[in-house]
């Protein structure tokens, strides 16, 4: 265990004989389970909007395959879930980034974009899984927390956070058999926050050291192994969980 990535190893064979679809697999959190589905003998099936980093995700992992699309391109998304030969029993989506703009520069064409197709996204998986996924197994996908607490330039994000775990509520009693289930993580040391943070990117993870409850920075490994938890335990499902080492439990 280092000092930003503690995540508990996976079970070995604990998705013996299982498949598992991981949207957004070639990078970052995704990425990660997607590695911890194989520690634990699971079969993959890997989607990503790019092709070079999916090539290279799936020459580490060897997937049963792969296929490169914008996930946010709904009709597409269901119709590959559909179209995937014979049942699968997982299905994670981690595709998306979050907003942070003031509502002075929002674009309210494109801020209803984003949140409507977060939640286009995840009707259309659940719409698909109804007939992809086995009885039992999990649609999963990722959601945040940092949105519950109201600041500027959060308004389209944290609508989201109070959106996300009333709609898994919903769609876990709508195509039960199947579970479904949303993970809501605070900072995850990722491509993606490096990506947002750029330059201010170590003072974050710092400043997080210091105030964490737990110490360390969040890491994708400590993300992926509650999404393989989330699988693997067939009493699980409507339910949000967090993950982000008690960050709202200190001032911001």
């Amino acid at each position: 265990m280092n000092g930003t990535d503690g995540g508990a190893g996976t079970a070995h064979g604990a998705l013996a004989g299982q498949t598992v679809v991981v949207v957004g697999g070639s990078a970052g959190i995704g990425l990660e389970t997607a590695r911890q589905v194989r520690a634990a003998d699971g079969e993959l099936v890997l989607v990503a909007r790019n092709a070079e980093r999916l090539k290279r995700a799936a020459d580490e992992l060897n997937p049963l395959s792969t296929a490169a699309f914008d996930a946010q391109d709904t009709e597409r998304l269901e119709h590959f879930l559909g179209e995937l030969p014979g049942q699968v029993d997982h299905v994670m989506v981690t595709a998306g980034s979050p907003s942070y703009t003031p509502l002075a520069e929002l674009d309210l064409a494109e801020a209803g974009r984003d949140f409507g197709g977060r939640i286009a996204m995840m009707m259309a998986v659940a719409r698909a899984g109804r007939g992809k996924v086995r009885a039992g197994g999990t649609l999963l996908f990722i959601g945040g927390t940092g949105g519950r607490r109201p600041a500027p330039g959060m308004a389209v994000t944290g609508a989201l956070t109070a959106a996300l775990p009333a709609l898994t509520a919903n769609l876990a009693l709508e195509v039960a058999p199947v579970r479904v289930n949303l993970i809501a993580a605070g900072f995850v040391d990722t491509p993606l926050s490096a990506s947002l943070l750029g330059d201010q990117l170590e003072s974050r993870r710092e400043e997080l050291r210091e105030t964490l409850p737990i110490g360390r920075v969040v890491g994708p490994a400590d993300v992926a192994a509650l999404a393989v938890h989330i699988m693997v335990n067939g009493a699980l499902t409507g339910a949000t969980y967090d993950v982000d080492g008690g960050q709202q439990l200190v001032a911001h």
